[in-house]
């Protein structure tokens, strides 16, 4: 039997607000497993995770490492001790090299300096031991997504971590870099390593795990051999009940739809006038969703920025319902019938000090029945966040609670449920399920395919292929700023072959990309 390497015993978290995040949970980490950790946005996962890194104290209950109990003050005494954690965004130093961000703060020295060349030496040796593909002496700025992932796990593993968190760490991979994540996670654990895999993708929790322990509500659902469990008991463990697979039977077919979005020759560079979206054109009608998939950095960011107004693009046109918007203020463009769920929901998505209500009601306060007279009408508010609280399933204390109290996928949920509420004639979706569990994910789905079917146009970015492909009429994939494919029906269409597009490895011609586009 393998030792166990950390085990959590009855561990309860209470904030002082008196938020029960963990109640009485209890798991067994062994030494050379991969042990995945389940459940809904805010079940507790990722408080108990900083329970584990030390980056909160647990209210009551042990944590045993190798046999004994420990207390550790800070994450920086849990990585003395050989736990690691890479997070879901990256905390990497862009200007340095991929050498210089992995000894950061351990820096080898050759008197009173830091020896670089010793730095460079060593990471190497690391890389290669552990047969990661990346030059360190390269800046990370010059990075894609998939070699930082690298970098931050090399950061661990540089400071000799024997358990290492990963939280959603295929996020924003594709299926062959997810392969490739695998293929490396499976070598950590014949080495001896001990890897905690936080994910809501169930079919790569099945792949990769040895065991499955799910948390609901706070409270631990027991530990599963991930052999011996299926996606569909997993599902109905995580959420409580069973959900459904497909969205086929939720779609119906809309009459003499209208035209609602047309981007044409839409190109755009950036201040140093290195071009990120190249001659873009596509078109959607109402009573479709076009998904658009890629592998981040690929100027889908880029592209949504300048239809929404966020950024200027310099060549093309984009017209919202027959309305051109180059000159319109992003006022002005809601007003047109945009609506947006960005990719960043701190940065672009909310107000993280305001309250649920104040960032339900912020694209709507100076419109009749929220604006009165002279003063905002309150009880209509109340009224409304309430509902799309409930509508949403957003887990808060009350709609006056600050939204940056609120788990990050509770904090999506008030941002989705907000754009959804302006009854938009276009809806842009970028990313609108990351980092949410998938009952709520199912939900939103449902709410998108509803609006798609009242003969609204749905524009989807996601980096989840499973997403992309269950929700979409018609595809794109976006590689180096440019369109490379289009698939004018799902059917038949498979993650590899897409990942295939995304990594530029194949393309469709010119004639057959033009298809993403009605004629005028």
């Amino acid at each position: 039997m393998q030792d166990i390497i950390l085990k959590l015993e009855h561990i309860t978290k209470i904030y002082p607000n008196g938020t029960v995040a963990n109640k009485d949970i209890n798991i067994e980490l062994k030494k050379g497993e991969i042990h995945s950790i389940v459940g809904e946005n805010g079940a507790g996962k990722s408080t108990l995770m900083k329970v584990i890194f030390a980056i909160e104290k647990q209210t009551t209950g042990k944590i045993y490492y190798k046999g004994k109990e420990v207390n550790f003050s800070n994450s920086m005494d849990a990585i003395a001790n050989g736990i690691g954690m890479v997070h879901q965004h990256f905390m990497l130093i862009p200007s340095f090299t991929v050498a210089e961000n992995i000894v950061l703060g351990a820096e080898p020295k050759k008197g009173l300096f830091i020896d670089k060349k010793e730095a460079v030496r060593v990471t190497q040796e690391l890389a290669k031991k552990y047969n990661f593909d990346i030059d360190v002496t390269q800046k990370v700025a010059d990075l894609n997504v998939s070699a930082k992932q690298k970098v931050e796990i090399l950061k661990t593993l540089y400071r000799n971590a024997e358990v290492i968190i990963l939280d959603e760490p295929t996020a924003v991979l594709t299926p062959q870099e997810t392969e490739q994540l695998f293929e490396q996670l499976l070598k950590f654990k014949e080495l001896g390593h001990t890897i905690v895999f936080i994910s809501h993708k169930l079919n790569e929790v099945k792949q990769i795990s040895d065991r499955v322990s799910v948390i609901r509500l706070g409270e631990s659902k027991g530990t599963y051999d991930a052999e011996g469990i299926t996606i569909e008991k997993l599902t109905e463990l995580i959420i409580g009940r069973k959900l459904e697979t497909s969205y086929d039977e939720y779609r119906r077919p809309v009459e003499n739809p209208k035209m609602i979005l047309d981007v044409r020759h839409l190109s755009y560079k950036d201040s140093a006038g290195v071009p990120k979206v190249k001659d873009a054109s596509f078109s959607i009608k109402g009573g479709e969703i076009l998904g658009i998939a890629g592998v981040q950095g690929n100027g889908q960011e880029e592209l949504i920025r300048a239809i929404t107004g966020l950024i200027p693009f310099q060549e093309g046109t984009v017209k919202i319902c027959g309305k051109e918007t180059q000159t319109l203020t992003i006022m002005e463009k809601r007003n047109a019938g945009m609506s947006y769920i960005p990719e960043d929901r701190m940065i672009d998505g909310c107000a993280a000090e305001a309250s649920n209500s104040d960032n339900l009601i912020s694209t709507t306060y100076t419109k009749k029945p929220i604006s009165g007279l002279v003063f905002l009408n309150n009880k209509v508010i109340k009224n409304r966040s309430q509902e799309l609280i409930k509508r949403f399933a957003v887990k808060t204390n009350s709609e006056k609670e600050k939204v940056g109290a609120l788990s990050g996928g509770n904090i999506q949920k008030v941002v989705v449920a907000r754009e959804w509420s302006t009854n938009p004639e276009l809806m842009i979706a970028e990313q609108p399920t990351r980092g949410i569990d998938v009952g709520s994910a199912n939900a939103i789905h449902k709410e998108l395919i509803e609006m798609r079917n009242q003969g609204k146009g749905i524009l989807l970015v996601s980096a989840d292929l499973n997403e992309v492909m269950a929700l979409s009429d018609r595809l794109l994939v976006m590689d180096d700023g440019k369109v490379v494919a289009y698939f004018d029906s799902m059917k038949g269409v498979t993650e590899s072959e897409l990942g295939l597009y995304m990594l530029g490895v194949e393309h469709h011609s010119e004639e057959v990309i033009r298809g993403a586009c009605y004629e005028e």
